[in-house]
């Protein structure tokens, strides 16, 4: 079973990975940054925040009992691990040809921030997928600590998150509108690896709960 800072740890990196994958939330750090300032990645990912937040709690309101259940929580964990596969076998295709830079930066730049976080959240498809799957995944194990393990979940789910906008807003903002794309593909295919090992895990820890 996973510690706490365990939980926050893995969090982290997995939380990570999937921000580093360019989708609505850094096409609107990108276009937003460059009129507004480095300030446009934290007031995102509040908005992004906000939205995780809510729904955290009501899964952990609505569905504490049911997720509790060890069938619930095996067919998750395998679940789960299937998509954490999926995703480090895409990350790790997509690494030898995946650039920071975006092209066609249309952004909704007349929208607020935080606003903008919310709303290119709800439209990412992948951000339904993920929470369906692998959130639910880490909720599931989390809830073992109760309020304090879900609490490390949250923290270092979001600690990631705005890492890397704040990260690619003061990259903007400062004037370096290209980083290496060498270098973020190492990273990409970095997170790649270890999001295969994650699958592997819960899908074993899944598969345990059926034995």
């Amino acid at each position: 079973m996973l510690s706490l800072w365990g939980i926050f740890i893995t969090s982290f990196i997995v939380a990570l990975s999937g921000a580093l994958m360019p989708g609505p939330m850094l096409t609107v750090t990108i276009s937003q940054s460059a009129t507004r300032g480095w300030v446009v990645g934290p007031l995102v990912v509040l908005g992004h925040g906000i939205l995780e937040l809510s729904l955290v709690v009501a899964i952990v309101y609505g569905l504490g009992q049911f997720l509790a259940r060890a069938s619930v929580i095996g067919a998750i964990g395998i679940i789960g691990g299937v998509v954490l596969l999926w995703m480090g076998g895409s990350m790790l295709w997509s690494a030898r040809k995946v650039s920071l830079v975006l092209e066609g930066k249309k952004g909704t730049v007349s929208l607020h921030p935080i606003w903008a976080g919310i709303l290119s959240s709800l439209s990412n498809p992948y951000w339904t997928v993920w929470w369906a799957t692998i959130g639910l995944s880490y909720i599931a194990f989390s809830m073992k600590y109760g309020i304090l393990g879900i609490s490390f979940f949250y923290t270092g789910h979001i600690l990631a998150d705005l890492a890397w906008y704040a990260f690619v807003a003061a990259l903007i903002h400062f004037g370096k509108r290209r980083a290496g794309d060498r270098g973020f593909r190492v990273v990409i295919a970095f997170c790649g690896v270890l999001l295969l090992i994650f699958g592997a895990y819960f899908g074993y820890g899944g598969i345990k709960n059926f034995l």
